[in-house]
């Protein structure tokens, strides 16, 4: 009998998933994607809870509340998953806040708790998953970024710092842990249709569109795609990538 890898994965091999900030939008298409494919979602949310009913069967999904800004919460919601169902196996690091304003009005709160949501919640739920990825020589990690820390944005430099630390953090974890069978990969959307752009107006939803190559937004179906496919067996030999899923808006950057 062989040792099992990050690849035995199918019908009869549900993985442990967790997804961060799952109670709706990119990460509530995600877990979707997971629910679909068969494997077991735990989904964190600072409420607990999620926008949609999904209708899947009580034990293949969890709802548990999780705010990453703080250690003991991460710490129970992994252990919470543990005692259900073993290891997380795949992790979508997806929880993240904006507090958008330029720079000489930028208060060290508002860069502060953007940096400790979008890039150190990260990294507390990434150190948590590898301690015990490690021992079972696989594992999947995917972290989301920003077309934003690419192209930069009047108002974002907190989140667009964030979210281009993300970058470094995972091809130096993705090198750290190759050797245990365990990619670390960065998912980087441009504009997706979530509660957060319809804020914008549908007027300037629109002109910021027409930047983007492909001519429309993305949906959250979109990325959700994109992070699947990193958490697939087809993905097996692909670590420390950053995969733009944007439209070709930030194309060649």
């Amino acid at each position: 009998m062989t040792a099992a890898t990050a690849d035995d994965v199918g019908p009869d091999r549900a993985r442990v998933v967790l997804v961060t900030g799952g109670s709706r939008g990119i990460g509530l298409a995600c877990a979707r994607w997971f629910l679909d494919r068969g494997d077991r979602v735990a989904v964190t949310s600072r409420s607990g809870t999620v926008d949609e009913d999904l209708d899947v069967p009580a034990d293949r999904l969890l709802s548990l509340p999780c705010d990453v800004t703080v250690a003991a919460d991460v710490e129970r919601a992994f252990s919470t998953v543990e005692e259900a169902w073993g290891p997380v196996e795949v992790l979508v690091a997806n929880a993240g806040i904006t507090r958008d304003t330029l720079i000489l009005r930028m208060g060290e709160d508002a860069w502060s708790d953007v940096i400790d949501a979008d890039l150190t919640g990260v990294f507390r739920v990434t150190k948590r998953a590898v301690s015990k990825m490690l021992r079972l020589h696989r594992g999947r990690i995917i972290m989301m970024s920003s077309v934003g820390a690419f192209l930069g944005s009047p108002g974002q430099a907190n989140y667009a710092a964030a979210k281009a630390g993300l970058v470094g953090m995972a091809r130096s974890v993705a090198r750290e842990v190759a050797s245990r069978s365990i990619t670390v990969n960065v998912v980087a959307p441009g504009l997706v249709s979530t509660d957060m752009l319809a804020a914008l107006g549908d007027e300037r939803i629109g002109a910021m569109a027409a930047q983007v190559p492909l001519g429309r937004v993305a949906t959250p179906e979109d990325v959700a795609a994109a992070v699947g496919f990193l958490a697939s067996p087809e993905a097996g030999y692909v670590t420390g990538v950053v995969l733009p899923v944007d439209g070709g808006l930030a194309m060649g950057l």
